[in-house]
């Protein structure tokens, strides 16, 4: 090296066998995704927006910029507000633009589109989703009182994002958050000892909330003991008169994964509420919002799986080892094959789910299958983005890469909205206590009999072991069962890839990704 040489050029630097991954459009790069949406240049341009440098540079400072609480103003008073980086704001805009709490709602879409936008931006950022998801689900909740109704839902459907924090009313859009977890309850409810109390034509609410998701949006619905009855309400920020509610921010949850979303500690000191629902049916007011949350709970994972593919992938295809591009080694490709059909199951049983949603008539059998997805897809989402950081090697754990925020992310979508145990005693209670769900689940499963024996089989074998129901120490054996019976019919109803998911899923296999006898080319062109 010369003295005039610019250190720049050092030849032991020289950057080479590395390949430079550009942003990835999640819509152009999935046939399954756009062969089952159809064309949608919405849909597209949403695609190209989440590729741009712009937004994925707006996605990484949401998830380093962290949120930031600010409890009081300059002049000691409470102000109980959440700070957020600008590519935060950016992310929301571009997700309610799009309409994701809009398109199911607003006679042009449907929760089929809906469920695409959630599963393009969870690619992306999933932890902006969360305040767009319960805005989503919470517009069908507020039927429960036709004046709440009149005021929030025009709001809540708005094709926009305003986030300032102002009363509702002088909004052109609106986000609905939930506050139903206390520390003593978690998934019980009917523990939780927040209580109401009449106050004229309002309720007064005291007590605490131990999580209460994305604090900054304008409403949030909660759960209170009114007489000794778990009761719904909703919570706005603002008073009639356009002064702050009583709404206390005690500390921002630190939390292992979804780090952009302002997850915080609450309580109530006589806060204004109203009263949404019947007095005492607090459970069956909120499931409403719960039963539409779960289906983004579906959703997120397949979305967490296809972007860690994609990152997979296009790493192989552009690194070389021992004289071979990676995707050429016969190892390899197995392991990619497999991983595959991981993604590809779940983004079908997802958009499987969600067009029963579309259908009133369908809604018993979209009741059991959301939960039946939202089980099976979370528990393999963990391993499987594990598996796809693991063969990027070194660079998979590396924050450079998005492998680490999705593999954090992975746990999270099994926990909200039910975690697994929750889940499975669900399914059997609503096997149990709902028998029009049952029929339509048997109907689907029926639909693909006599189409592979391999299913037949494990279909028989299926209803051997359980010819009722079975004990509740074995709900999880007895829902993964039937969640991957409901998956293998899907597969058969809509994916050419269902031989090989069939052989590798009900056949012979080992315990690890790419432990398979598989056709990892066919699978890998269909990719």
């Amino acid at each position: 090296m010369t003295a005039s040489e610019p250190r720049g050029q050092l030849r032991t630097h020289e950057v080479f066998n590395q390949p430079a991954i550009p942003g990835r459009d999640p819509w152009a790069e999935d046939p399954t995704l756009r062969r089952i949406l159809g064309a949608d240049p919405g849909l597209a341009a949403f695609g190209a927006a989440l590729a741009s440098d712009e937004i994925r540079e707006a996605a990484r400072d949401a998830q380093t910029q962290l949120p930031q609480l600010r409890s009081f103003d300059r002049n000691g008073r409470r102000l109980d507000e959440v700070h957020f980086h600008p590519g935060y704001h950016r992310l929301m805009a571009l997700g309610l633009e799009a309409g994701y709490a809009a398109t199911a709602w607003d006679g042009t879409g449907s929760h089929l589109r809906h469920a695409a936008i959630n599963y393009l931006l969870s690619q992306v950022e999933p932890g902006v989703c969360c305040p767009m998801t319960m805005t989503y689900a919470g517009i069908p909740a507020l039927n429960a009182d036709p004046g709440l109704a009149a005021l929030w839902q025009p709001k809540l459907a708005a094709a926009a994002y305003d986030p300032r924090s102002i009363p509702v009313d002088r909004k052109r859009a609106a986000t609905l958050g939930m506050a139903m977890t206390e520390k003593q309850g978690g998934s019980d409810v009917r523990a939780n000892a927040t209580v109401a109390v009449r106050d004229g034509e309002f309720y007064r609410l005291t007590g605490h909330k131990w999580f209460c998701s994305a604090p900054m949006c304008d409403g949030f619905l909660t759960l209170a003991q009114l007489d000794g009855a778990i009761t719904c309400f909703l919570v706005p920020r603002w008073l009639p008169d356009g002064t702050r509610n009583a709404f206390t921010l005690l500390r921002l949850k630190d939390k292992l994964g979804n780090k952009a979303n302002a997850s915080s500690e609450i309580e109530y000191d006589g806060t204004l509420a109203h009263l949404l629902g019947e007095p005492g049916r607090g459970v069956q007011t909120i499931i409403e919002m719960v039963h539409h949350t779960r289906l983004d709970t579906a959703i997120a994972p397949a979305g967490l799986m296809r972007a860690a593919l994609g990152e997979a992938l296009s790493w192989a295809r552009g690194r070389s080892a021992f004289q071979k591009r990676l995707i050429d080694q016969p190892l390899m490709r197995a392991v990619l094959a497999d991983l595959g059909l991981e993604a590809e199951a779940a983004l079908l049983l997802a958009l499987d789910v969600a067009r029963a949603f579309d259908d009133p008539a369908r809604r018993p059998y979209a009741r059991i299958a959301v939960a039946l997805a939202k089980f099976v897809s979370n528990k393999a989402a963990p391993g499987m983005i594990y598996e796809c950081m693991e063969a990027l090697g070194g660079m998979g754990y590396v924050e450079e890469t998005p492998l680490p925020m999705l593999y954090r992310e992975a746990p999270l979508n099994s926990i909200w909205e039910g975690s697994g145990n929750v889940i499975c005693l669900d399914i059997l209670r609503t096997l149990m206590k709902e028998p029009e769900a049952g029929a339509q689940l048997t109907a689907r499963l029926e639909a693909a009999r006599g189409l592979d024996p391999r299913y037949d089989a494990a279909l028989a074998a299926h209803r051997e072991r359980w010819p009722a129901l079975p004990t509740e120490a074995e709900a999880r054996w007895f829902a993964e069962s039937l969640g991957v019976l409901l998956t293998g019919a899907v597969m058969l109803a809509e994916s050419p890839l269902a031989g090989e998911w069939l052989a590798t899923r009900l056949g012979p296999r080992g315990r690890v990704a790419g432990a398979v006898a598989i056709d990892a080319d066919k699978v890998l062109a269909a990719l």
